[in-house]
């Protein structure tokens, strides 16, 4: 089917949770949590999965997937913490409730490349959701790891 999927993380997370402590940590990752939980209801997103300090999430438009991570980034900024974010739209295969394919791998991907506080697309959601009013910077060609060709990637601003 297709999809728009969003991977979040906390940037810096190792180093946070080892100044908190254990106990401090977690409290503030119960925070992220219930705050990227809002935001994806807000914005009509599933959660599919978490790890650690992130989330994978997939909604029917991606219009709305920018938003939510533009709105979880402001919402997690407020717990003093910064997230980054990676969205890509593209065919997926669903396994239960759990998604797959090279589509997800993309969007995990260009996560990766994103800074503190950045949200970043590929060309496709940037395609997708033209005359959405929401605005892009070009980021430049990407090679991402295992996904064949180039990637132009775009930060939502």
């Amino acid at each position: 089917m297709l999809a728009t999927v969003l991977f979040t993380d906390i940037v810096g997370s190792t180093e946070r949770a080892a100044a908190l402590g254990d106990h401090r940590w977690a409290e503030l990752l119960g925070n992220h949590d219930a705050a990227v939980r809002r935001e994806l209801e807000r914005f009509r997103g599933r959660e599919v999965d978490t790890a650690g300090d992130g989330f994978l999430a997939s909604f029917d438009g991606p219009a709305r997937a920018v938003r939510c991570a533009l709105s979880a980034g402001e919402a997690i900024r407020e717990l003093g913490v910064e997230i980054r974010a990676g969205i890509h739209t593209g065919e997926i295969e669903l396994d239960g409730p759990k998604v797959r394919g090279i589509a997800v791998h993309t969007g995990a991907r260009i996560a990766s490349l994103a800074g503190p506080g950045e949200v970043l697309v590929s060309q496709t959601v940037k395609d997708l959701v033209s005359g959405s009013g929401l605005a892009f910077e070009d980021r430049g060609l990407h090679e991402l790891k295992g996904v064949p060709g180039e990637w132009r990637v775009y930060a939502a601003v």
